[in-house]
């Protein structure tokens, strides 16, 4: 039987591939990253998906697990039987315990600005005091905003940092009785 003819010819080797990133690729497609640090730390290997969700009292489907049911005449015996055989029983509660404890907690205040747009506005309300229509001329602003624009940007300040703006403020009382 004659050889296949694509088969005789010799491989060239690949200098296009990066061989780092595609190592790095088949190695996350092998194991995938929980990124989850609480059922990371819960998780069997040996196990499947299903059964280590079950264990830790998660769902591994949401339509199984909350059934969209029909409208029917309530039952009372045979409906309470039935929930009690549905139950499966949490081998690991911690997971879960640990989960509801962190989704619990006040989220954090992530929004600040930039040091950049402080500056500027400081400036501003240093130069001008509440007069948009000068902050608008001024030499300072870059970026032509309009004076509703930068009273846009105040408000956001005086949100983001109030007692900033009070302290801000406050130091500008004296330098105004001193201007007079």
């Amino acid at each position: 039987m004659p050889k296949a003819k694509g088969k005789s010819r010799r491989r060239a080797f690949g200098y296009s591939v990066n061989r780092k990133r595609l190592h790095r690729r088949v190695r996350r497609r092998a194991a995938p990253r929980i990124a989850c640090s609480q059922i990371r730390h819960a998780w069997d290997s040996t196990k499947s998906v299903a059964q280590n969700l079950a264990e830790m009292g998660l769902a591994a489907d949401p339509n199984k697990a909350v059934p969209i049911r029909k409208r029917q005449l309530p039952v009372m015996g045979v409906e309470a039987a039935g929930q009690e055989e549905g139950k499966r029983i949490v081998q690991k509660p911690y997971v879960l315990a640990e989960l509801e404890y962190e989704a619990s907690l006040p989220e954090k205040k992530s929004e600040t600005l930039s040091r950049d747009l402080i500056d500027y506005v400081q400036h501003m309300i240093r130069n001008h005091g509440e007069n948009y229509k000068a902050m608008a001329r001024d030499e300072k602003n870059y970026y032509q905003d309009t004076p509703k624009q930068i009273k846009s940007k105040i408000s956001v300040y005086k949100r983001f940092y109030p007692q900033e703006f009070q302290a801000f403020t406050a130091a500008l009382q004296p330098e105004k009785m001193d201007h007079q």
